[in-house]
């Protein structure tokens, strides 16, 4: 079978380049030619496209020892690309820093919070003039993610403040998983969350910021001030404990409640 477009001189494969070449670590000269090569190799835009946001993962991951076997990490860790590519570009990655380490331990927090906590991403991309392939990032939080997963939620609108407020709503092993949509709300305010037991206990799920222009306002000029708010957090209830959520302000003013 033939190789992908743009193959360069045995022994001197520029495809393999696109790893080192998503995380950043070849030199001017290096970055250049890879660049060149990039717009005329469909092959490596592909490739270029499915490691975009996979940079603090896969550096972390060339940072840890070889005796804790990092391509094994690597295909356990990797859903996007391939478990075989992935460990490849953990290989790669760890020959090259093995000259040239321009990375910290932070890496690995970053990695942690992409692969755990991170955003959703999807990738877009567009031609430009010449032809070159340039990859967009468009990213979905994690709680509004997780919020259109689930099926157990419960909506109310205050009367008086006319905020709305939906919470869903999922059992685990350590309690309740909730996620709030909140709209109708002006700020600047600091809120939070709070789930109400029957026992009449209460826990904070998890509390935030409103800006001025506020979320989810009817009839909002600005994309900020029309979405509505969705953050998440724990509670250790479990679902069939809790019998309400409130929504508080940070000095003591209740904008909505909703029943579990």
């Amino acid at each position: 079978m033939q190789g992908p477009r743009g193959q360069q001189n045995p022994g001197d494969n520029i495809h393999e380049t696109v790893g080192a070449y998503a995380l950043g670590i070849l030199d001017d000269a290096e970055a250049t030619a890879f660049e060149a090569h990039l717009a005329t190799c469909e092959w490596c835009g592909q490739q270029l496209d499915e490691l975009a946001g996979m940079e603090p993962m896969l550096a972390a991951l060339a940072d840890l020892p070889a005796a804790q076997g990092t391509p094994a990490i690597g295909e356990s860790l990797s859903a996007r690309p391939s478990p075989r590519l992935a460990e490849r570009l953990v290989d790669e990655v760890s020959q090259r820093r093995a000259v040239k380490r321009r990375r910290g331990m932070y890496l690995v927090a970053a990695a942690a919070a992409l692969i755990i906590g991170g955003p959703l991403t999807v990738m877009a991309v567009g031609g430009g003039d010449g032809g070159t392939k340039t990859p967009a990032a468009m990213a979905t939080s994690p709680a509004k993610a997780a919020f259109q997963t689930m099926t157990d939620k419960v909506s109310a609108t205050d009367p008086k403040t006319k905020t709305t407020a939906t919470v869903a709503v999922e059992s685990k092993d350590w309690g309740t998983h909730a996620v709030l949509q909140l709209s109708n709300v002006k700020g600047p305010l600091k809120c939070s969350l709070i789930a109400v037991g029957k026992n009449g206990e209460r826990e904070t799920v998890t509390s935030w910021a409103v800006p001025e222009w506020g979320y989810g306002i009817p009839g909002a000029t600005t994309e900020q001030a029309k979405n509505p708010l969705y953050v998440h957090g724990g509670a250790a209830f479990k679902p069939n404990q809790i019998d309400h959520f409130e929504v508080m302000t940070f000095d003591g003013k209740r904008l909505v409640q909703v029943k579990a």
